[in-house]
């Protein structure tokens, strides 16, 4: 019984170090952020990242609608998403990117949108730094976005 004790020790001790660095190596911006050729970059193969950008239609796990919006939906956008918790780290023009962070490890995740005035539509990309699964958040925090900016935004 006392063996099986420390085992169990060792195991939550190994398990809380590999959050703990996990939580350390997402603090590091990944390379694959802001635009490429003029749109959002596309989300790696796993499914912790959803994009509106066309390169991301055809992939199901990773697409999401973008935003049907105009200057004034721009501005309330990032007003909207510092009030939601986001951290600005960049914008311009016509991009924006913030930072999420989990609230008990600081997982950070990164969401970047692109507003393309041409065709009145706000392209929206969220990806988490590290790990492979994010259990939805990414997906559900852009569709609050948007439900939050008036749900008139469904095609």
């Amino acid at each position: 019984m006392k063996v099986l004790g420390i085992i169990v020790i060792i195991l939550l001790v190994v398990g809380l170090l590999a959050y703990i660095i996990m939580a350390i190596l997402s603090q590091k911006q990944p390379d694959n952020l802001g635009l490429q050729h003029a749109m959002l970059q596309s989300c790696p193969n796993s499914p912790n990242c959803v994009c509106s950008e066309s390169h991301s239609q055809s992939d199901a796990q990773h697409f999401i609608t973008p935003i049907v919006g105009n200057e004034k939906t721009w501005l309330k956008l990032k007003q909207l998403v510092s009030e939601q918790g986001g951290v600005i780290q960049l914008e311009h023009d016509n991009y924006m990117h913030f930072t999420f962070s989990t609230p008990i490890f600081h997982y950070v995740d990164d969401v970047e949108f692109r507003f393309d005035r041409s065709e009145g539509l706000i392209h929206m990309r969220s990806a988490s730094r590290i790990g492979r699964s994010d259990f939805g958040v990414n997906r559900k925090r852009m569709e609050s976005i948007k439900k939050a900016l008036g749900g008139h935004n469904e095609h």
